[in-house]
């Protein structure tokens, strides 16, 4: 037991050496090391469990004494002796409180007291252990009778001290567990290695008093691993003393042998007191300390504002508020709280100690890797579940929901701590894995740059497009007009906190990518070129829509922001003036979406999205559901027009993904089939829904005539001088067809008309997808482009054009 005891131990030293030696050290102990090295999660909530662990070996110990005193001074069943004490369970718990009181008074006292009483205990310990290895020498052989205190006073069994003797040796080395007199319960192995357990868990006591050491990186080390080496040889060399020397049924039926072979009695006695008492009070300022430090990193907010928030706290009279609340705390616990089990299932949170090797880990204590590091949690995870598998189990399920709640309501820290290694290690380990050779079209995912000018004028669209990534990457993007050359240093940092914060109050899942570049079209295309990493890089670009709608600061009528408790910190420059002139040209804008084309990403533009409300869209209870209107063809080349072209599908693809988010599911999507005269619509609509079967997408299919918007299109055309030239579009396989340059010179009149089809298509829908032509090759039709683009959209109130260049839909398993 030993042997396993302080193998689990020894384990757990090596981590707290290595960490105790990584850097400065403060108040807090086993806490303050856990939670700079693993974070506020793990910290706070192993804290705890150490807090109780202490609150708990502090209740262990005042029982024991009580138990002793009992012993003692208390008056047997038959009232006969010079014993004064009742003995009843209240009148223990009274005896218990009075100590516990007193272990209080010394630790209020003030440190100073404290470590004087300690020393002065220490002497008294050691002066008990010394009389006791002499008493085994010099005693002679004799009987000692014994009472049982759950039987009749009258009734005695005797053991017998032998002094050194090889039979009374052979005869003690099995196991042979019997009942405990105490209780009259059978013991076992791991009832007894529980109560053993908890005498050999004092590492934590000099861990615990890093507040008050002058050189804690050197002294807890030092110290701790002394303590361990030293206890571990006395407890062995008293074990084998007393197993030479003293029979079974004295050792099993007689917890105060020792005074009864000792020569001098008395001072066993009082050397039991000192000990118990000076564990107690360990236990005590442990875990006040624990919870002081605990309340000053406020990772539980009001729950424990009483324990304090002193900067300078020393237990002592005239300490703080913070240090007298923190003690004053563990009173009730410490009360209700008092068996070995419930302190030793605690006790196993010591392997979580671990830290692996970065730059930045230099422990000067060299002993220490993560084998010793697995073998101690494996061991204390073992010893654990054989001591009690149910409190185990509790313990356990205890800590994941104090991690849970740390981990989601707990504020940041700026610690440093080892998740973030840990995480950029496996990142980076399986970014090398995700080989794009091996991209499939079964698992492609929307991965989104989404270029913002500024943040006040569209947190609506951040957060339409964190829904439509479907768990892709999401970044945005912010272009700043600045030259590096002509400023003292970089712009951009100051910035990404901002950026940062913005990212956290609208909880959306997204990167941060700022860049300078002398004009919005090169920053785009550098953060085309190096945004992402590996596999994990954005194929779509969304923009918002370039038009002269005067921009509204929608940041701060944000449901994320207008709380009464929040301001708005966020250092984001006003939005422009109205009258002001943009930073970007319409050819420019064009030229954006065309070198996006070309890089084969594919582009989302976005009109009028900072005018969907979501929340009431979503959540209404009016019939029918809300509706995602998608137009899966290309009104502004209705001579070219089709279904099942690559852009198409794509179209299809993204309304049937924002759909599938867990804010759209009650939207229904309706798609619309425009049809001729004569071209038989069934069979048109039977192909399409066949297609959508095949695509295990759920949509309504609506005919739509258009026959008189077409005529206005072939009316213009017949009515334009001049023969045809080639110009780019794309087949159903996304290969290169020829169509009229003058194609894409659609007339006004057509694409009002369109528009009007459109609109009229009610009821209104909370978001419509529209097909995105693709630029003309000739780049002096930009601005005629971008106007067709106007009229098609205008009115028609929340408006995704979407232009897909890769196949994103797969019919096989």
């Amino acid at each position: 037991m030993f042997a396993v005891a302080y193998f689990i131990i020894g384990m757990t030293v090596l981590s707290v050496c290595a960490i105790a030696t990584n850097g400065a050290l403060d108040a807090g102990g086993a806490y303050y090391m856990i939670s700079r090295a693993l974070g506020p999660e793990f910290g706070g909530s192993i804290g705890i469990m150490f807090f109780l662990a202490n609150v708990c070996g502090s209740a262990l110990y005042v029982l024991g004494l009580v138990e002793a005193v009992v012993d003692s001074f208390g008056i047997p069943p038959a009232g006969t002796g010079v014993h004064v004490l009742p003995q009843s369970y209240w009148y223990e718990l009274l005896y218990g409180t009075i100590l516990l009181a007193l272990c209080l008074v010394v630790c209020l006292v003030g440190a100073s007291i404290y470590a004087k009483a300690t020393f002065l205990i220490f002497l008294i310990v050691a002066g008990v252990l010394g009389t006791i290895l002499v008493s085994f020498f010099a005693t002679r052989p004799l009987g000692v009778p014994i009472r049982m205190p759950h039987l009749n006073s009258s009734e005695t069994e005797n053991g017998n001290f032998t002094g050194f003797s090889l039979a009374t040796l052979r005869e003690n080395l099995g196991g042979g567990y019997g009942v405990d007199y105490t209780t009259g319960q059978m013991m076992s192995f791991s009832s007894v290695f529980a109560v053993m357990f908890n005498g050999c868990t004092g590492i934590m006591a000099g861990s615990n008093m890093s507040g008050d050491l002058k050189r804690p990186s050197y002294s807890i080390p030092r110290g701790t691993i002394s303590a361990v080496l030293f206890t571990y040889l006395v407890y062995n060399l008293l074990a084998f003393l007393m197993c030479a020397t003293c029979s079974r049924t004295l050792l099993q039926k007689d917890y105060g042998f020792l005074r009864d072979i000792s020569i001098f009695p008395p001072l066993v006695t009082v050397g039991i007191y000192a000990a118990t008492l000076s564990a107690a009070m360990s236990n005590l300022i442990g875990a006040s300390r624990i919870l002081y430090a605990l309340a000053r990193d406020d990772l539980f907010g009001e729950c424990l504002e009483c324990a304090g928030t002193s900067q300078s706290w020393r237990p002592s009279w005239g300490a703080r508020r913070g240090g007298w609340r923190g003690l004053m705390y563990l009173a009730p616990f410490a009360i209700g709280l008092g068996t070995a089990a419930q302190c030793a299932r605690v006790l196993a949170a010591a392997g979580a100690q671990s830290m692996p090797l970065s730059p930045c880990s230099r422990p000067t204590f060299r002993y220490f890797s993560w084998h010793t590091c697995l073998l101690g949690i494996a061991g204390c995870c073992v010893m654990m579940f054989l001591i009690s598998p149910v409190s185990a189990s509790a313990s356990l399920g205890f800590l994941l929901l104090l991690l849970l709640a740390l981990h989601y309501l707990s504020p940041s820290s700026t610690w440093g701590y080892i998740s973030q290694a840990l995480i950029f290690h496996q990142v980076r380990k399986y970014l090398l894995m995700l080989d794009v050779r091996k991209d499939h079209v079964k698992f492609w995912r929307p991965q989104m740059l989404l270029m913002v000018q500024n943040p006040r004028g569209s947190p609506r669209l951040i957060d339409f497009v964190n829904d439509l990534k479907k768990s892709g990457l999401y970044v945005l993007g912010h272009v700043e007009l600045q030259d590096l050359d002509a400023l003292p240093s970089d712009p951009l940092q100051p910035q990404q906190d901002s950026w940062l914060g913005l990212v956290d109050k609208l909880n959306v899942k997204a990167f941060v990518s700022l860049t300078l570049a002398p004009s919005v079209r090169h920053g785009v295309r550098q953060l085309l070129f190096t945004s992402g990493l590996g596999g994990m890089r954005p194929n779509t670009l969304v923009l918002g829509f370039y038009d002269d709608a005067a921009p509204r600061d929608g940041l701060a009528q944000h449901p994320a922001f207008t709380s009464a408790r929040e301001e708005l910190p966020l250092g984001f420059p006003p939005l422009r003036a109205p009258a002001a002139p943009k930073l970007l040209s319409p050819r420019e804008y064009v030229g954006i979406v065309a070198d996006a084309l070309k890089m084969l990403r594919n582009v989302l533009l976005a009109r009028q999205l900072e005018s969907l409300d979501k929340a009431w869209e979503l959540r209404r209870a009016a019939s029918p559901p809300p509706t995602i209107h998608v137009w899966p063809v290309n009104l502004l080349r209705p001579d070219s027009a089709r279904y099942a072209d690559t852009c198409s599908l794509f179209l299809l693809q993204m309304a049937c993904v924002l759909n599938m988010a867990r804010a759209w599911r009650r939207a229904r999507l309706r798609l619309f089939l425009c049809v001729e005269a004569g071209a038989m619509p069934g069979a048109q609509e039977d192909k399409l829904r066949q297609l959508l079967k095949d695509l295990r997408i759920q949509a309504q299919i609506q005919l739509v005539p258009w026959d008189s918007v077409v005529r206005l299109h072939w009316q213009a055309q017949r009515g334009t001088p001049g023969g045809p030239a080639p110009a780019e579009d794309e087949d159903e396989e996304g290969a290169a067809v020829n169509f009229p340059a003058n194609a894409t010179q659609v007339s006004d009149e057509y694409v009002c008309a369109a528009n009007k089809m459109v609109l009229e298509q009610g009821p209104a829908p909370a978001v419509r997808f529209l097909y995105l032509p693709r630029p003309p090759a000739d780049t002096s039709l930009y601005p005629l482009y971008l106007r067709q683009l106007e009229l098609l959209t205008r009115g028609l109130g929340p408006t995704v054009l979407v232009h897909g260049v890769s196949a994103v839909t797969s019919t096989q398993l």
